[in-house]
């Protein structure tokens, strides 16, 4: 057997998968996030290994005298953790999604240069990207920088306390501002920029690579028989583009997950044109583009949770009436935006209410809202000549029906849904099983394993409305965005 971990902002997602592909179990265990300040985003990377630890005996449970071969980790990319020399965690983490590091990122993108950093890195600076926390923490917590003895990124920790070895894959690395992707080695120019030096940072491998065992006393805790080889793993999006089947040169995969990305592989790296598309290595060996929102799925949380304080998202979602005639615009931008604004202070706003605005009328905007943020990558892929025929989905807003076809409508193509959705648990029980030798090659073991359940396809009128609405979406931000410097 096979355990694929999904190491995510608000919960593990760990799922059991058999020599045969098939899932057997699924599990999740949640743990807290803490938001110290406006902006801020922070977790204690000692509940990750807690809850990972529990959930991997309950997928366990039912199987007593299961084998496990092998555990891959898909994990939430760019958050800072960092160790000191007795291996203790100095702080908690500064994760992906916190914008505090506006002034460090503005340091990078024009005194550096973006055209430096394109050439250090095949990428320019985002807030939520590793290297701009290095600067913030050299600026405002000296003395917890000056104790760092290890970096690592939120699943390299995981797999840091299961085996040991102090590795990150190419992917999950590319997100950190610190990797010359190109060339696939850390960048001694950003190195130095950072103040930081290359002991510091973990060996890099690739995905499917074995990078040690589980630890003998962990096994036993966990009553598990079986060599439980651990792969490298790889960021969320390249695990989840691995468990939708998006594996070869110009797939798509989008994500509506807690951030929403357009994934976009490539066999070949072309280097970075200092847009909001990321460059990137990708799990299988290769390169891939990415555009990242960071507030997708969470906005209609927060919408339904935090506002109307209601959970039947289904009900609620029932009473949208006919599509691409709403009246209220959404921006979708709780957390500040990366692509394509690359604003940190960014906020959130309904537009366009009047006396007759509906409850339903203002969830819709908010589904409407984030696709149109899909969209903005969607275009910048476009620009750089990138056709986009069709995509896989993932993530917890894919299980929408309604958002589907707002998705498909709003993108104009043909949007795939596979029948394990698991995203990227599935696609690190992929990795391990690769990486284990049970498959020659991810291509080989996506076309055995990952099977698509069903197609929504785009209603040509439909498409023609959502193109009027985008038309007047894109010229929202340009004219808000001073309200919150």
């Amino acid at each position: 057997m096979f355990i694929g971990i999904d190491l995510g902002t608000s919960a593990v997602k760990l799922l059991l998968m058999g020599d045969e592909g098939q899932i057997l179990k699924t599990c999740s265990r949640e743990y807290p996030l803490y938001f110290p300040q406006s902006g801020w985003s922070e977790q204690n990377p000692k509940d990750w290994v807690e809850q990972s630890l529990e959930g991997i005996k309950d997928l366990l449970a039912d199987y007593p005298d299961a084998r496990v071969d092998g555990i891959g980790v898909g994990g939430q990319m760019h958050g800072l953790v960092i160790l000191d020399e007795n291996d203790q965690v100095i702080r908690p983490a500064i994760l992906w999604n916190d914008g505090r590091t506006g002034e460090e990122t503005d340091y990078l993108n024009t005194v550096i240069g973006r055209e430096k950093l394109t050439d250090y890195t095949g990428n320019i600076a985002f807030a939520g990207f590793t290297a701009p926390k290095l600067l913030w923490l050299y600026n405002h917590e000296k003395e917890s920088f000056d104790r760092i003895s290890r970096i690592m990124l939120p699943k390299d920790y995981l797999v840091y306390c299961l085996t040991g070895a102090h590795v990150t894959d190419f992917s999950d690395a590319s997100g950190m501002l610190l990797l010359d992707v190109e060339h696939k080695c850390w960048s001694k120019e950003m190195l130095d920029i950072c103040h930081i030096r290359e002991a510091m940072m973990p060996q890099l491998k690739e995905s499917f690579e074995v990078v040690g065992s589980v630890k003998e006393e962990i096994k036993n805790l966990l009553g598990v028989r079986g060599e439980m080889k651990v792969v490298a793993g790889a960021g969320d999006n390249a695990a989840a583009a691995i468990g939708t089947g998006a594996v070869g040169a110009g797939r798509c995969n989008l994500s509506l997950g807690t951030s929403g990305t357009i994934f976009i592989t490539a066999d070949h790296y072309s280097k970075g044109d200092g847009s909001s598309l990321h460059n990137f290595a990708n799990a299988d060996g290769k390169y891939h583009l990415m555009g990242c929102m960071l507030s997708a799925a969470s906005c209609n949380k927060w919408w339904m949770d935090t506002i109307l304080q209601d959970t039947d998202y289904n009900a609620n979602q029932a009473e949208i009436g006919e599509l691409g005639l709403n009246h209220v615009f959404f921006q979708p931008y709780l957390m500040g935006e990366r692509s394509p604004h690359n604003d940190p202070a960014a906020r959130a706003m309904f537009i366009g209410m009047s006396m007759d605005t509906t409850r339903a009328d203002m969830t819709q905007a908010v589904l409407e809202g984030v696709a149109f943020g899909l969209r903005d990558s969607f275009e910048n892929a476009k620009k750089l000549g990138i056709s986009i025929e069709s995509a896989s989905i993932c993530g917890g807003g894919a299980k929408s029906p309604l958002w589907r076809k707002i998705v498909a409508n709003v993108l104009g193509i043909p949007i795939h849904t596979v029948e394990n959705d698991e995203g990227p648990s599935l696609g690190g029980a992929i990795l391990a099983a690769v990486g284990c030798g049970k498959f020659d090659s991810l291509k080989a073991a996506c076309e055995e394993v990952v099977r698509e359940k069903e197609v929504t396809l785009p209603d040509p009128q439909l498409t023609k409305r959502y193109n009027e609405r985008y038309a007047e979406f894109v010229k929202l931000y340009p004219m808000t965005k001073g309200f919150f410097r």
